[in-house]
């Protein structure tokens, strides 16, 4: 079997909530722009990716696909998805180096071979990977409400109670600086909406607090001692993902679990906070590891250091189909990412949308990721 083509989709909600064909709420439930690929083989057997955001639009980035699928894929065989690796991590003036943009590239790759794959053997790829573990999967969302409205807050709160969810997750001092000091008008603010989802939810459900890496260590070793009495499943990125030593110095002066990853590129990056014992969770993105096999030697490192696994998706359903293949399998996984409860566009985009039930996805016995990507509708979105 060798690969003949890659074809690519590009999304943006913003434009085609303007056109009526997405509802206006789908642009405050994740990402706006969208690139889901599909590989074409010989043989006639077809596997669909997605990539992560990227640091600029999917239109460049689709570009770029199309110069490395014609570089390296073309003509090769889907199997080979090791060799892939190699070839595109190590492409031109940057070889063996963590490089975000690439990395995003190879993890749609990778995801597509291996749809082909699960398709061609007519099993899921979990039961290529190790098999089943998990038969159904706990999952979060994050809180997309007002949090300067305590009454909207605490209205949203309790609708995702209703709806089956035990974890929700929220970043209540959202900033493009870093690192930073909080004011005491900032960290009060941070206080008082930490109290009132505490008491608002109980011990129905776990808050997750994201911080995405704004902080000194000094400030989020601080802040660290105003969230303990709220018990929060985690801490995420308090610091900087690359600084490695302040978030190990962060978790040994915290009894909050420590959670990182969705911004790092690279198993290799992965070695560094799995190493310092910098974090008690791994949150890979399968749409900017590399894809599959890089993501199961991640969940596998982080197995051996008794670290458990929440892989993070801000994306489409494509790259968290992805994610569910890896959980299923992996004995050391905690929770999984979603958007909401993957309705609206993120159904409509897949033939048949991932089945959510109570606060759990039940994972897929279908070959390959499970799902497949609704052409049609995808290409009347992108015209």
């Amino acid at each position: 079997m060798k690969i003949t083509g890659i074809e690519c989709f590009i999304i943006n909600l913003q434009d085609a909530v303007k056109r009526g064909l997405v509802r206006p709420e789908t642009l405050n439930r994740g990402p706006r722009e969208f690139l889901f690929i599909k590989i074409s083989t010989d043989e006639g057997i077809c596997g669909y990716g997605e990539t992560s955001e990227l640091p600029f639009k999917m239109s460049t980035a689709a570009a770029l696909f199309n110069e490395v699928a014609e570089d390296v894929m073309i003509g090769t065989s889907p199997f080979d998805v090791e060799s892939a690796f190699r070839k595109i991590y190590s492409l031109r003036y940057i070889p063996g180096r963590p490089e975000r943009t690439l990395m995003g590239l190879m993890s749609a790759i990778d995801m597509a071979c291996w749809d082909i794959i699960g398709k061609s053997a007519n099993q899921p790829i979990y039961n290529l990977l190790g098999g089943r573990v998990n038969t159904k999967l706990r999952t979060y969302s994050y809180v997309f409400a007002s949090h300067r409205d305590f009454g909207q807050w605490r209205e949203a709160l309790q609708q995702y109670m209703e709806m089956g969810f035990t974890a929700v997750k929220f970043d209540p001092i959202a900033s493009p600086m870093s690192p930073k000091m909080l004011t005491l008008d900032e960290l009060k603010h941070f206080d008082d909406l930490m109290r009132l989802t505490r008491e608002t939810v109980g011990s129905a459900c776990d808050i997750l607090v994201g911080t995405h890496g704004q902080f000194t260590t000094a400030e989020a070793i601080r802040l660290a001692k105003m969230l303990e009495p709220y018990n929060p499943l985690w801490y995420e990125e308090p610091v900087a993902p690359d600084h490695y030593e302040g978030m190990a110095l962060v978790a040994r002066s915290t009894s909050i679990p420590i959670a990182s990853g969705e911004r790092l590129a690279t198993k290799y990056e992965f070695y560094q906070l799995i190493s310092k014992n910098a974090i008690g969770i791994a949150q890979f993105d399968m749409g900017r590891v590399g894809g599959m096999l890089e993501a199961k030697k991640i969940a596998g490192m982080a197995e051996v250091c008794h670290i458990v696994i929440a892989p993070h998706v801000y994306a489409g359903p494509i790259l968290a189909s992805a994610s569910v293949q890896i959980d299923v399998c992996s004995p050391n996984f905690l929770i999984q990412e979603s958007i909401f409860d993957w309705s609206g566009f993120h159904a409509d985009i897949l033939n048949e949308p991932i089945k959510w039930e109570r606060g759990y996805i039940i994972p897929s016995d279908k070959p390959g990721l499970g799902v497949e990507l609704n052409e049609d509708y995808a290409k009347s979105l992108a015209n």
